[in-house]
């Protein structure tokens, strides 16, 4: 009985946890202790995009790029990690 329990509890907490940890967020640091944008192109192009243009908005970077295949893609990372964050639109909220 304890063990199923125990379980169920461990799969609760990871599912709450799970999208808050996922979704990420912008940097609410100051912006100088942001990585530059040139450090996020620079990792992009080695993952096969074709950078069109980065913005900032409020502690992200958006990215409007292409993929090998010529596809449009349209992302967010925070600002100070470059973690990619999945709202493409994180900073304009």
């Amino acid at each position: 009985m304890m063990m199923k329990f125990f379980c169920a509890f461990a799969v609760v907490t990871v599912a709450a946890a799970g999208p808050s940890l996922a979704a990420g967020k912008c940097s609410s640091a100051p912006k100088d202790k942001w990585q530059p944008r040139s450090a996020l192109e620079s990792q992009l192009q080695a993952d096969g995009y074709s950078v069109r243009q980065i913005k900032v908005e409020g502690g992200c970077y958006e990215v409007y790029a292409t993929d090998k295949a010529g596809k449009r893609a349209n992302m967010a990372f925070n600002a100070e990690t470059l973690q990619k964050l999945d709202n493409a639109e994180a900073g304009e909220n």
